[in-house]
């Protein structure tokens, strides 16, 4: 019996860490602008605080200059999308990137996080 509720607990927690309920760190938007993604330390330093920004704040309805505001300037910015550089995933050699969808009112109508 306690081996069943032990393999419950465990699939349940990685339940929640896969869809992203349980959150690495908290969302900085210093840190998030001043992150060398180049050093080794920071390499999965963006992917840690993307659930946070995610769950922490109101992203659709925001305009482009409040996300750029609170990212920085983007990485890639190809009409309608704007695309922010996550790092290595910690998942193999993985990286990815936060991807926004721009409406011609110039405010988020969606986001997508894409791995690969």
């Amino acid at each position: 019996m306690q081996s069943i509720i032990k393999s419950l607990f465990v699939t349940i927690t990685l339940i929640f860490v896969s869809c992203g309920h349980i959150t690495g760190e908290k969302f900085d938007s210093l840190k998030w602008k001043n992150s060398n993604l180049n050093s080794e330390e920071n390499w999965s330093l963006r992917w840690d605080m993307i659930n946070s920004l995610r769950n922490d704040y109101e992203l659709i309805g925001k305009t482009k200059n409040e996300i750029i505001d609170l990212l920085e300037k983007p990485d890639n910015e190809s009409q309608p999308e704007i695309s922010y550089y996550l790092g290595y995933s910690k998942r193999g050699i993985n990286t990815g990137s936060l991807i926004f969808f721009i409406g011609k009112n110039r405010k988020v109508l969606g986001y997508n996080v894409w791995e690969g």
